[in-house]
């Protein structure tokens, strides 16, 4: 008997998912955000003085406290990606009270080499005021040694 309701050369229905067209939209996915993820900038713009030092220890897993100065001398506080504009006589407050959340958390200054000297030293003055003890600076590799 071989016509239609013939069982025997009837396919078994397939169990397993097809799985190729969502490795390609994965693929594609991964292919955007490898272009726009070097687009994304945060934080503040600053000319970084670009000196030869040795890195500093990166084994506290907290984020740090980046305290900021750009070009115009203004001031920012960044804590977890969140950039905010301070004047220089609430820096010391702000600072403290985010030592009193989390006591130990490095605090970094990122000056611009535009900027002044004698207001980075008075942000530094500042910051050991608010109980900081130790400030690490941050500065960019010359080039061609990065």
């Amino acid at each position: 008997m071989h016509g239609p309701f013939n069982r025997a050369g009837r396919r078994k229905p397939m169990n397993e998912i097809n799985v190729v067209p969502f490795i390609d939209v994965m693929l594609v996915l991964l292919v955007i955000f490898m272009i726009t993820a070097p687009m994304l900038t945060q934080g503040v713009q600053v000319d970084l003085p670009q000196v030869t030092s040795e890195p500093i220890d990166e084994s506290d897993t907290r984020d740090p406290i980046i305290v900021s100065v750009d070009r115009e001398g203004q001031i920012f506080v960044t804590l977890g990606g969140d950039d905010t504009a301070v004047a220089l006589d609430e820096l010391g407050q702000r600072v403290a009270i985010l030592l009193e959340r989390q006591p130990g958390t490095p605090v970094l200054v990122r000056g611009d080499r535009n900027a002044a000297y004698g207001q980075i030293v008075t942000l530094m003055s500042t910051l050991q005021g608010a109980g900081v003890a130790n400030v690490g600076l941050i500065s960019e590799p010359p080039p061609g040694e990065a």
